[in-house]
């Protein structure tokens, strides 16, 4: 067993940490229950092995054959799912304990984690249809394998794709930190309640954004730095923020957004609209607008907003 050296003072520090962390309990109300939370590394793993097991050709181990994969899928499925399983359970703990109910916790988390693996075969169809469009939207990808492996954006739209499932279930912690995990790993930021549709691609991708309320269509193109966001935040009697409202952008089926756009407010970009690079709107366009950074500019000084 290693001694902590009194160079370090050591002793004095856990004492003085402990205290503060019991302070902070006592203000929360929590000092007979100290709130034990879903791990972000056991969630990194079983988002992980959810890869090999959607595509284990591709992102499983190297040696597989045709005759084990089935024998892998499955056992990796029975591990990550049993993982997953103890992880809602303590979000479920966690929420329990809030609200001041009771509940058999891990009855309720074995039959979301069943049907969470239920969903899974249309998961990955998603995701196929996700890597055919970036495929055929990028000319500098040679295959969707390449897509599979390299492409930040198709790493964070799995991620989102499962995020997305868990938020559904009733699971918005869990939910949250594997959304987190993408945004730490890519730069872009998928809140998992976002809707979004088949043949979803992120070119590039770094510094997207994408708010909890906002829809998006099939077939919708976002490049680098563009964000979906909310206009402002609606605040009650109390001056505390509204949770939940609609507040982010809905983006029609066949719409292509270039980079640094910046999209605000529960609006519609009309069916197979652009819009041009840097744009900031706060308004609603028709199907197949052409909106551009000198239009927005123009429209915005004919308005008087801009004098």
């Amino acid at each position: 067993m290693a001694i902590a050296s009194p160079f370090w003072g050591i002793d004095d520090l856990v004492a003085e940490l402990r205290a503060i962390r019991l302070h902070s309990l006592k203000e929360r109300h929590r000092r007979e229950h100290p709130p034990k939370l879903p791990a972000r590394k056991v969630l990194a793993q079983i988002v992980e092995q959810l890869g090999a097991v959607l595509f284990p050709n591709r992102l499983g181990r190297p040696d597989l054959t045709d005759e084990g994969i089935d024998y892998f899928v499955g056992q990796t499925l029975d591990s990550l799912l049993r993982d997953l399983s103890r992880q809602i359970a303590l979000e479920l703990q966690f929420v329990a304990e809030q609200n001041g109910e009771t509940i058999d916790v891990w009855r309720r988390a074995s039959e979301l984690t069943r049907e969470f693996a239920a969903k899974l075969p249309g998961v990955r169809l998603l995701i196929d249809s996700d890597i055919r469009a970036a495929y055929e939207g990028d000319p500098a990808a040679r295959c969707p394998d390449e897509v599979l492996a390299c492409y930040p954006g198709i790493t964070a739209v799995i991620h989102h794709r499962v995020a997305h499932l868990l938020y559904g279930l009733g699971l918005p912690l869990v939910a949250r930190i594997v959304s987190e995990i993408a945004h730490s790993a890519t730069g872009i930021d998928i809140h998992p309640g976002a809707r979004i549709a088949d043949s979803f691609f992120i070119d590039h991708g770094t510094g997207v954004v994408i708010g909890e309320t906002a829809i998006i269509g099939r077939r919708v193109r976002l490049y680098q730095a563009v964000t979906l966001g909310a206009k402002r935040f609606a605040k009650d009697e109390n001056g505390l923020l509204v949770k939940g409202n609609a507040r982010h952008p809905i983006v029609e089926d066949d719409v292509v957004i270039y980079a640094g756009a910046t999209i605000l407010g529960r609006i519609t970009i009309g069916r197979g609209s652009t819009i041009g690079g840097n744009v900031w709107l706060t308004h609603s366009v028709p199907p197949g607008s052409q909106v551009s950074q000198a239009q927005v500019r123009s429209e915005m000084y004919e308005s008087g907003a801009g004098i």
